[in-house]
């Protein structure tokens, strides 16, 4: 009976003898949760007299990067680490609401109960790939696209389903997320090694803004003064830039006619729970100088807010500055007087 002692474990990894005299290393990697295909580290050491001991150096240090990622101090799955870094992410609402949005429909379903320690760089790359490939993540057979997932009989709205990839920006926020969680995740001690600086999310596209023409400007803002109000508010964003969520949130003590300057400093935003105001997208105020035209224009509608005051019996000189009435809306109280 042969001495248990001397029984030897079989050996991890593969050393291949190519035909040129190179040797390339493999080492088993897992499974990828997305393509459910065997993952495999593989390197070539070039033929040389020390290529054998260079090659068995390859594989030690191989094997210790997949033990590395494997033997991490916690069980605790990709979602399990998502959810208790979103816990301590110092973000907007909103911004948290998307967040969590994109991890819902689009990482959980694929790497979600992944342990922490077996995500690597190839099992993301297969994830951005089938991002990439379908936003609804279909099996690709042939199926309807239906208008709504209530009983209903199909017409014409039930389209022919046709894949749509998620764009790069959108695939480049979740690789974000994923990459400040496990920034987090080596902080923590529960893996060694933070895997998604090693994967490559598509590329950030470049800027391609396509304003109106001159003249297409020109047809918008005569159009939109049928209604003086709107007028304003098509006006305003043409001259001064901002942003919708912040026009809407412009009261008239922001508005100081007599300096002719414009500041921006809150937004109003719209979520699951409703509208509300915030901070605007960069957390900045913003001092914008208004030329004689747009005083003229703000100073006209000024006008207006005076008359509908009168008719609901406000008094203006009691609600100068009050911050339940803007510009953006009802644009009832007074410019701020210096």
């Amino acid at each position: 009976m042969a001495d248990a002692g001397a029984v030897r474990k079989r050996q991890r990894g593969g050393l291949d003898q190519l035909p040129g005299g190179a040797i390339r290393v493999r080492v088993y990697a897992g499974i990828d949760p997305v393509t459910k295909r065997r993952l495999y580290l593989t390197e070539v050491v070039p033929p040389g007299p020390k290529a054998a001991r260079q090659a068995e150096a390859v594989r030690t240090r191989m094997l210790n990067e997949v033990n590395e990622r494997r033997s991490p101090r916690t069980n605790a799955t990709v979602s399990q680490l998502l959810t208790k870094y979103l816990d301590i992410f110092d973000s907007d609402r909103g911004t948290l609401q998307k967040y969590r949005g994109y991890i819902r429909n689009h990482i959980e379903p694929f790497i979600g109960q992944v342990k922490v320690g077996a995500l690597d760089a190839d099992i993301l790359d297969s994830l951005y790939a089938e991002l990439r490939r379908c936003r609804t993540h279909c099996d690709g057979r042939p199926h309807l696209d239906h208008r709504t997932a209530a009983a209903h009989v199909c017409d014409d709205r039930c389209r022919r389903h046709q894949c749509r990839p998620l764009g790069a920006t959108t695939i480049r926020h979740m690789h974000f997320i994923l990459s400040g969680a496990y920034k987090r995740a080596v902080r923590w001690r529960w893996v060694a090694v933070n895997p998604v600086g090693q994967a490559e999310p598509p590329a950030a596209p470049a800027p391609d803004p396509q304003p109106p023409s001159p003249e297409d400007a020109a047809r918008m803002l005569n159009a939109s003064w049928s209604d003086p109000d709107w007028g304003t508010f098509v006006w305003l964003a043409m001259l001064t830039g901002a942003r919708r969520g912040e026009l809407c949130a412009l009261r008239w003590l922001h508005v100081d006619l007599d300096r002719q300057v414009l500041t921006v400093r809150r937004s109003i935003a719209q979520d699951e729970e409703g509208l509300r105001e915030k901070d605007t997208k960069t957390h900045q105020r913003r001092h914008i100088a208004l030329d004689p035209e747009t005083v003229a224009v703000m100073r006209e509608h000024f006008v207006r807010c005076n008359e509908r005051a009168e008719m609901l019996g406000v008094d203006l000189s009691q609600n100068s500055g009050s911050p339940h009435l803007s510009v953006g809306s009802v644009m009832v109280s007074p410019p701020q007087q210096r």
